[in-house]
């Protein structure tokens, strides 16, 4: 694991639930030496320049140029720090509100959940990493702090978000299409294509030439051998011409032949766009299946529980980047940058 990927992994799961949200706010009456203030809470220039030297080592870790003061990419990266320095506070006073604290066995266990995970349990590789992104031990777990707070106010604020059992069922109804599995088999073709002068296949000199690999193969040439040396097919020809298909998903003259086929049958010569094709059925056809509601129950209920819970969760942040829209200040050149207003339509 990388050094900047460290500074990733334990700013991720809070710049996820800040995703989508702005930094409200004005220049305002900002100390020396504070970059911004967050209804009377003071953020240091400190506090910025040790996020930025971390991300510098990060940079430096992979061989890679950091950019240079003063240029848009820094502009970028500054701006997005200080974002998060900005929403970091935030979120911290309305833990309070909310009762939600971080307690050190809570940060025992992430440090070890995440020492687990990124180092398959080695302290030694953590703390060369550490050493590396210029973090102390204490600095990562303040860092994991907030990652842990804001898994805690996620559980806090999507608490009472519920899936029933109709939600369920119309997720199912309205993406059956996802459940069913088609009516497959196992197949091997020739595929004979003869180009004419103008690049194109020349249909009529294609079926007699398929014409003449059919009656080899009735008269039993090896299949296999004739499609290596014969197939226009690039994809099988390799392979002695096989495939597995499923229903519905090849072309309908190819698609129809091979479905019909009795098992080990050749077929004479089929037209599509492509040429003429000798088809072979190696297996049964394999019927077509439906994944049952019950099978996928959970599964469904899983995955709406975890939307619902980020469209509960991204509104919460809405609300909150609302509330402090006036409740935040910024050192002159450190304004997050103004988002482009949306185009008045005729109708408003």
């Amino acid at each position: 694991m990388t050094a900047s990927r460290l500074t990733l992994a334990a700013l991720g799961a809070f710049a996820l639930l800040l995703l989508g949200a702005a930094c409200g706010g004005s220049s305002g009456s900002v100390p020396d030496g504070a970059v911004a203030v967050v209804d009377g809470t003071e953020i240091s220039r400190a506090e910025l320049d040790e996020l930025i030297e971390r991300a510098k080592k990060g940079y430096e870790a992979q061989d890679q140029e950091f950019p240079k003061v003063g240029t848009e990419q820094y502009q970028s990266l500054q701006t997005q720090y200080l974002a998060y320095l900005v929403q970091r506070e935030e979120f911290e006073k309305e833990a309070e509100d909310l009762g939600v604290e971080v307690t050190e066995k809570d940060l025992d266990a992430a440090v070890e959940d995440f020492v687990q995970s990124r180092f398959d349990g080695k302290r030694a590789e953590y703390r060369k990493a550490l050493q590396e992104q210029g973090y102390t031990e204490d600095d990562f777990r303040e860092t994991l702090a907030v990652s842990v707070l804001s898994q805690k106010i996620f559980a806090q604020v999507t608490g009472d978000v519920k899936v029933t059992a109709q939600d369920v069922l119309a997720y199912y109804t309205q993406n059956e299409s996802q459940y069913r599995t088609p009516a497959s088999r196992d197949v091997r073709h020739i595929l004979i294509a003869e180009k004419g002068a103008d690049g194109q296949v020349d249909f009529a000199q294609s079926k007699t030439e398929a014409d003449r690999v059919y009656a080899e193969l009735r008269d039993g040439a090896d299949f296999a051998a004739l499609a290596k040396a014969e197939s226009a097919d690039p994809g099988s020809k390799d392979s002695g011409g096989k495939l597995t298909i499923s229903e519905g998903q090849t072309v309908a003259a190819f698609d129809k032949t091979a479905f019909e086929l009795e098992q080990g049958v050749v077929s004479r010569p089929v037209k599509t766009e492509y040429g003429y094709h000798l088809i072979e059925a190696l297996s049964p056809v394999r019927k077509a299946k439906v994944t049952s509601l019950d099978d996928v129950r959970d599964t469904i209920r899983s995955t709406l529980l975890q939307q619902k819970r980020n469209e509960v969760m991204n509104q919460w942040v809405e609300d909150l980047t609302d509330e402090y829209e006036g409740k935040v200040s910024y050192a002159a050149g450190f304004e997050p940058p103004e988002l482009p207003e949306e185009p008045a339509t005729e109708t408003e």
